[in-house]
Order: structure tokens, then sequence, then C-alpha cells
């Protein structure tokens, strides 16, 4: 089975997103989505809020409803994740999301899923999101760990070093990309370990 998903990248910080649940797994996906999107807008709705996830929440503005979960507070949401540990508030959430055209995750249940949540490595302005389609979260989190270890930290600056370059370059299109792949093509190639 190939791994049809097409990874985006989304600016959270444009979008309304809603978390529903407040326990463990709501902090888990509350933590991973303000690691990466410090500035995303979320709404969380749930009957109780775990200690951390109120202290978490509050750091960085997140709305809190004590409220069970309604099909209303889907209104002006772009992106659902439901977490509940109630697999049938998690299937109506997911039902609800279907009829209103929204994107929704339901954690730990891939049949219920628009997206998945993968592991996510950022050095700058590099940020690889990695997927197993589902399959082993394990996995994608050593994947994370080996390319947090292989990317230099010093990557930003050879970023930025290559944008200036980049706006030199005379010529068009075609001409530009084959400059930039002669100059990165070091990136890619093995190191002789002889040498």
């Amino acid at each position: 089975m190939n791994n049809n998903l097409y990874p985006v990248f989304l600016k959270v910080k444009n979008l309304n997103v809603l978390i529903v649940g407040g326990g463990n797994v709501a902090e888990e996906k509350l933590t991973f989505l303000l690691k990466s999107s410090p500035d995303a807008n979320v709404t969380m709705v749930s009957t109780m809020f775990r200690e951390p996830t109120i202290a978490l929440a509050n750091k960085f503005g997140v709305e809190m409803i004590t409220e069970k979960y309604h099909k209303r507070f889907l209104k002006k949401k772009h992106i659902v994740i439901a977490t509940t540990d109630n697999p049938k508030v998690n299937i109506k959430v997911y039902n609800d999301c279907r009829k209103k055209s929204k994107l929704v995750n339901v954690a730990d249940n891939p049949p219920y899923c628009d997206f998945y949540m993968g592991g996510i490595v950022t050095k700058g302005n590099v940020k690889i999101a990695i997927s197993t389609n589902g399959k082993s979260p394990t996995t994608a989190k050593r994947l994370r760990q080996f390319f947090e270890e292989v990317i230099p930290e010093d990557v930003n600056i050879f970023i930025d070093n290559l944008n200036t370059y980049r706006k030199t370059i005379k010529g068009d299109f075609e001409e530009k990309v084959n400059v930039l792949n002669e100059l990165t093509k070091s990136l890619v190639e093995k190191k002789d370990p002889k040498n």
C-alpha cells in the first residue's frame, strides 16, 4: 500500500482550530500544534481540563470552553481535532465535521481522519513533516530524532545566504534553477568515509 497523503504546511494563524477534549491526548495535540505554530488560533471545548493543559492554554491565549461538545462549536472553525475518551462523542464530532466540510482528525482512529499530525522537525526555516500513513507514530518519532541530529544547527545561515545569492542570479527560471541545483548538490552527495 502506498502513502497517498498530500503534505501541506498550514498557516494556522489564519485558520481557526477546535480541539474537543481536555485530557492527556488533547494536551498532547495542543502541545504539538503550539510547538510548531505558537501563533495558532485554537479553541478547546471539554467538560474538564487538566491543570497542565490550562497552564499551556493560558500561556498561548487558547480559548477554553468548559461545556459538553455541541455542533455549534464548529461555527467558523476550519480544522477540528477530537480527543475525548468517548468514542461516540468522537464519531459525532467526525460526522458533524463531514456534514459541514470541516477537516477533522479523531485521535488514534485513522478511518475517522482527514489528516494526520505527523512528526515535525524544525531547524530555523527548515521544517520537515514525517508521516507513516497513520501506521506507526513511533517510527515517525525515530525519524524525527534522526533528522534533528543530521540537520546542522546553522542551516539558517546557509538558507539566508542562498536566498541572497538567488536574487543576484541572471537569466530565466531554468537557468536560475540549474545554478542553484549545482550550488546545493553537495547537500546530498555521499561522503567517502576514507577521506
